[in-house]
């Protein structure tokens, strides 16, 4: 039995921040942006909205196209690195503000590859036979710690969410199969420094902003471009396919040049490729469902059709995970 995505669903904030808006903000320009990360706006949080709010949205948009109730869940995965708070998981958040009374959950933290973590945990759950219904969302509210005086981490970062929800099937279809790695040795090219145990918050954090991402961008993109690129043809030499059996590629949208290099990689053409971060910016964990809601939408993916789908994150995390997309 393979675990299968039923629904499909995405949540972005209302209000625009665009390359010039930073302008007034940062020493950057519209062009500077665009042509190193092919971003053009983003979307922000409004005053007082959290991260759980995004994932109940998502939840309830997954309930109204799948037909069914709160009380049908078996489990929600939130993978963040922006929880509402650290004593509380998300999750329960969310399932108390959706009514899923019968559903347990956790937070998963893996950066921008957090999505395909959870997808790949959710189905493992899924496919032991307990678990009938598992919702998995990826969703981040990036400005909550980027900051705004930086404009190295600025102009990447948006807000926003997707999430899929996860059944058993006996039909051939649904995930396929992943391959997913860690190496903590590159924790310092990309993180959050203070908030943990290991610099809890003091004046002296505050005052030396070590509670905003800090990047190593050089770094990062050397990783980036390398892991991508190299998970995503493993992945498919490994189930024997080539880039020509793919309907769609749906890769981590962290930067138009990365996203260029895998595709290149796996010998893929501009229409197998899903390309949405001109609208959104890097939302993290949220990049990759929301892709996926947007492909569904607009008729980009069919039954049968195989689907990759790959990221990357801060940690270092990376890693792919291969689909049969089935009928709902």
């Amino acid at each position: 039995m393979n675990a299968t995505i039923t629904a499909t669903a995405r949540y972005l904030p209302d209000r625009v921040l665009t390359n010039f808006d930073l302008e007034k903000m940062v020493d950057t320009s519209d062009e500077w942006i665009r042509s190193r990360t092919g971003i053009s706006e983003r979307r922000l949080v409004a005053e007082g909205e959290a991260t759980s709010d995004m994932c109940a949205e998502v939840v309830n948009r997954l309930l109204e196209k799948s037909g069914k109730q709160p009380e049908d869940i078996d489990l929600i995965i939130v993978a963040t690195i922006t929880p509402d708070m650290l004593v509380v998981a998300t999750a329960a958040i969310v399932q108390d503000k959706v009514g899923a009374t019968n559903a347990w959950g956790f937070d998963l933290t893996a950066a921008c590859s957090g999505f395909l973590y959870g997808l790949e945990t959710g189905s493992k759950l899924v496919e032991s036979g307990q678990y009938k219904n598992v919702i998995v969302i990826g969703a981040d509210a990036m400005s909550s710690i980027i900051d705004y005086t930086d404009r190295n981490t600025c102009v990447i970062f948006g807000d926003g969410a997707g999430g899929v929800l996860l059944e058993p099937t006996k039909s051939d279809g649904g995930v396929l199969d992943s391959m997913l790695f860690a190496d903590g040795s590159g924790r310092d090219s990309l993180k959050v420094h203070a908030g943990g145990s290991l610099h809890p918050a003091s004046k002296d954090t505050v005052e030396n902003r070590m509670h905003y991402v800090q990047q190593d961008g050089k770094t990062v993109f050397k990783f980036a471009v390398k892991n991508m690129a190299d998970v995503s043809e493993k992945i498919l030499k490994k189930n024997g396919y080539t880039g020509q059996d793919l309907a769609l590629f749906i890769p981590h949208q962290a930067n138009l040049r990365i996203i260029n290099a895998a595709a290149s990689r796996c010998n893929l053409s501009d229409e197998q490729v899903l390309i949405n971060i001109e609208k959104y910016g890097n939302t993290t964990a949220g990049t990759i469902p929301i892709g996926l809601d947007e492909a569904v939408e607009t008729g980009r993916i069919k039954k049968d059709d195989l689907v990759l789908l790959s990221a990357f994150g801060g940690g270092f995390t990376w890693g792919s995970v291969l689909l049969r997309w089935t009928e709902s």
